[in-house]
C-alpha cells in the first residue's frame, strides 16, 4: 500500500502503482489540509465574496459574477463544455497515471475540494476503472483542460471508461462496483481540470519506457560490437574520465562489462585503427541521452507533486491567489528534450544497422543473407529503420516553441506541452522498433562470427532473442519478427535494466 501525501510521490512508486496495481490511500494529515481548504471555499460561497472560479466565469469570462444558487451548475457546465478532446484515447496506463496524479495534487490541500472527490479518484484507481481520454485538444496552459474534463466526466457517471478489458459507458462500471455518480460542488470542477496531469502522466509513462530502452540500447550495441568486430579500446575508462561526463563514463563501464570475455571484439590496430563513430562514440552519444533522462526525471518528480490548479487557497482561506501554476512550460521543454534525446538513440542505431548489412562496410555476407541475390536477407529491415528514424525527426520538432493565444487573448501564451509529451512517446515507440531491428541484425552477425566466441552476457542476450526470432536461413515475413521482438523489449525481455539475466 502506497500512501499519498501530495508531496512525496516518486517515479519509482508511480511505476509500481501503474504496472503492478499497488493499492493507494490518502494520508490522514493531507486529508485534514483538504478539509480546511474546503471550509474556506464554503465560506466564500456563503458570504458571497467574489473569487475566480468559485463564483465567476472562466478565462475571459472571469469578470462575470455567478449567483450563489448557480455555483454547482457552473461546475457542471464547465466540465461539459470543456470535455471536447478529439483523436485516439491515451493508452490506458496514461489514463491510470492521470487519476493518480490528480488525486496527489488535490491532496496538497490548496484546491478547496471535498475529500469525497479525492476518495473517488483513488477508488477508480484501485478498482482499475480508467477514463477514456482523447489525446488531442490541450494547449498545455490553463491546464490540460480538455483531457482532464474527460477524466472528470467519469466521476459524474458520464463518458466512457476502460474496465476489465473492455470500453464501456462510465455509468455501467460505476454500477458494477456499487458507486454512485458525484455531484460537483463549488470550485470542484475547476480543481479537477486546471492542472498539468495529462502532459505529466504521458511524460512519466514515456520516461519510464525511455529509461528501460536506454539500457537496452547499450546491450544491443554490445552485440553489434561483436558482429562488427569492434574495437574495445574506445571504451577505456581513461578516455571517458578525461572528458568528465559521469553518464558517458557509466555507459563505457557498462559496455566493458557486457563485452567482458568476448573473443569477437578487437583492439586498435588488430583489424583497423579506428571504428566508425556509430561504434566508437557509443558512450558519448548514449551518455548524452542519459544526461537528458536525468533532467527529465528531475522535472517530472517535481511536477508529480505540484499544485497546478488555480486559484490556490493558502492559510485556511486567509489568502487566495490566482496565479499560473497550470502553465506547462517546465514539462513542455522537458518533453521536447526527451523526444530529441531518444530520437538520437534511434539515429545512431540505424547507422549501426547499415554497417551490419552493407557489404561495402563489413566482411559479412551481403545483407546477412545466406544466399545473396536469390534472397534479400535484412536489406529491407534497414529501409524500415531509416523510415522510422526519418519520421522521428519530424516528431522531434519542439512543440514548446509554438504558442497560439486562446480565450479571447486572455490566455495569450501556452506551452503545447501535451503535444510534446505525446510526440516523445511516439518517438520512443519508433526507437524501440529500430533497436529491435538492430538486435535481429546484430544477433545474426554475431552468430555468423561464432556464438561460442561471444561474451557471456551477449551470448545470453542472443539466446533470449532466439526465443522470439529464429536465425535468418531463408527469407520470410520479417515484419512478424520485428514486431515480436519490439513487444518483447517493451515487456522487459527478461534482462533487467542493469543488464542482469
Amino acid at each position: 500500500m502506497i500512501t499519498l501525501t501530495g508531496s512525496k510521490l516518486t517515479l519509482s512508486q508511480l511505476k509500481k502503482i501503474l504496472y503492478t496495481s499497488e493499492p493507494v490511500q490518502a494520508s490522514k494529515e493531507s486529508l485534514t489540509k483538504v478539509k480546511n481548504s474546503r471550509k474556506a471555499v464554503e465560506e466564500i460561497v456563503n458570504q458571497e465574496k467574489t473569487v475566480y472560479g468559485i463564483n465567476t466565469g472562466f478565462g475571459k469570462l472571469s469578470d462575470v459574477r455567478i449567483d450563489k444558487n448557480d455555483v454547482e451548475t457552473l461546475q457542471l457546465n464547465l466540465i461539459h463544455s470543456h470535455a471536447c478532446g478529439v483523436g485516439e484515447p491515451f493508452p490506458e496506463v496514461v489514463s491510470r497515471a492521470m487519476l493518480l496524479l490528480r488525486a496527489n495534487a488535490l491532496l496538497k490541500g490548496y484546491s478547496g475540494v471535498r475529500p469525497l472527490i479525492i476518495d473517488r479518484l483513488l477508488i477508480l484507481l484501485n478498482k482499475a476503472i480508467h477514463p477514456v481520454i482523447p489525446q488531442q485538444g490541450s494547449l498545455g496552459a490553463s491546464g490540460d483542460l480538455a483531457p482532464l474534463s474527460h477524466l472528470a466526466l467519469t466521476l459524474l457517471g458520464e463518458g466512457e471508461v476502460f474496465y476489465k478489458g473492455t470500453r464501456i459507458p462510465a455509468q455501467q462500471a460505476l454500477q458494477a462496483e456499487g458507486l454512485e455518480p458525484i455531484k460537483l460542488s463549488a470550485k470542484e470542477g475547476l480543481a479537477l481540470i486546471n492542472g498539468t496531469q495529462a502532459m505529466t502522466a504521458m511524460g512519466a509513462v514515456a520516461y519510464l519506457e525511455a529509461e528501460k530502452l536506454a539500457y537496452q540500447s547499450e546491450q544491443i550495441a554490445a552485440v553489434t560490437m561483436e558482429g562488427l568486430r569492434g574495437i574495445i579500446d574506445a571504451f577505456d575508462d581513461d578516455v571517458h574520465q578525461a572528458r568528465g561526463y559521469q553518464e558517458q563514463i557509466d555507459v563505457a563501464q557498462r559496455m566493458r562489462a557486457y563485452l567482458a570475455g568476448s573473443k569477437l571484439i578487437t583492439v586498435q590496430g588488430e583489424l583497423r585503427v579506428q571504428d566508425a563513430y556509430s561504434l566508437r562514440c557509443i558512450p558519448q552519444v548514449h551518455g548524452a541521452t542519459w544526461q537528458t533522462l536525468q533532467y527529465v526525471k528531475d522535472k517530472l518528480e517535481i511536477e508529480i507533486n505540484a499544485a497546478t490548479d488555480n486559484p490556490l487557497i493558502f492559510d485556511d482561506g486567509k489568502k487566495i491567489i490566482s496565479g499560473g501554476n497550470f502553465h506547462g512550460q517546465p514539462i513542455a521543454l522537458a518533453m521536447d528534450f526527451l523526444g530529441i534525446a531518444m530520437a538520437e538513440l534511434a539515429n545512431i542505431s540505424e547507422r549501426r544497422i547499415e554497417r551490419l548489412v552493407n557489404p561495402q562496410l563489413n566482411d559479412l555476407p551481403p545483407f546477412l543473407s545466406s544466399k545473396p541475390g536469390l534472397q534479400s536477407g535484412a536489406m529491407i529491415m534497414q529501409y524500415v529503420a531509416a523510415s522510422l528514424v526519418s519520421e522521428n525527426k519530424t516528431l522531434a520538432h519542439p512543440a514548446s516553441v509554438d504558442s497560439i493565444p486562446s480565450s479571447a487573448n486572455q490566455e495569450d501564451h501556452v506551452s503545447m506541452g501535451t503535444i510534446g509529451a505525446r510526440h516523445a512517446y511516439q518517438i520512443i515507440q519508433h526507437t524501440r522498433q529500430v533497436l529491435a531491428i538492430e538486435l535481429i541484425c546484430a544477433s545474426q552477425a554475431a552468430e555468423i562470427r561464432g556464438k561460442e566466441k561471444m561474451a557471456a552476457f551477449t551470448q545470453r542476450l542472443v539466446e533470449q532473442v532466439r526465443k522470439y526470432v529464429a536465425s535468418i536461413e531463408v527469407d520470410r515475413i520479417f515484419s512478424n519478427d520485428m514486431e515480436k521482438l519490439s513487444k518483447a523489449l517493451k515487456k522487459s525481455f527478461e534482462i533487467d535494466s542493469e543488464g542482469k539475466s
